[in-house]
């Protein structure tokens, strides 16, 4: 995909995330999108909980969102519109984030990603599972987030 339509797909995330009154809420902002990867960043001001901490709801949301977003950047970037959906998701909870939140989102298996479009092609729908992580400014992890999504073509 060339810069300008990579800027554009970012730009339509960022407007869908937008449209959405809880994912706006948390005001998400994507940091990077490459090679089956996608950052975002969220200010711990507007996701902090009673401990001064991140709110795990925020948290598991961000991390879904990412996976989500990951999925629909690159269904779009193969020429394919689906609509997806989450599945099935685990989160474990292993630091407290005391910082805004950083959230990476990657596919949980390259087989399975490569196969994604020409899946959802033939069948008209395709399953992926994808992992993400909140990531602390010293590179250790707070939260992980394993799920699977289903991408339903539009017909």
């Amino acid at each position: 995909m060339d810069a300008p339509m990579q800027h554009a797909a970012l730009d339509a995330l960022a407007a869908h995330f937008e449209g959405m009154p809880p994912v706006a809420g948390m005001q998400p902002q994507i940091l990077d999108w490459q090679h089956g990867h996608l950052r975002l960043r969220a200010p711990l001001a507007a996701n902090i909980n009673d401990k001064g901490c991140a709110f795990g709801g925020s948290l598991a949301s961000l991390m879904t969102i990412a996976c989500w977003g990951l999925v629909a950047l690159e269904l779009e970037a193969a020429g394919l519109h689906a609509d997806v959906f989450v599945a099935d998701s685990r989160v474990r909870y292993l630091k407290p984030v005391f910082e805004d939140i950083v959230v990476e989102a990657e596919y949980d298996d390259a087989v399975e990603h490569a196969a994604l479009a020409a899946t959802l092609r033939a069948q008209g729908r395709a399953g992926i599972r994808l992992q993400a992580r909140t990531r602390l400014a010293d590179g250790a992890v707070a939260a992980t987030f394993v799920g699977r999504y289903v991408a339903i073509a539009h017909a």
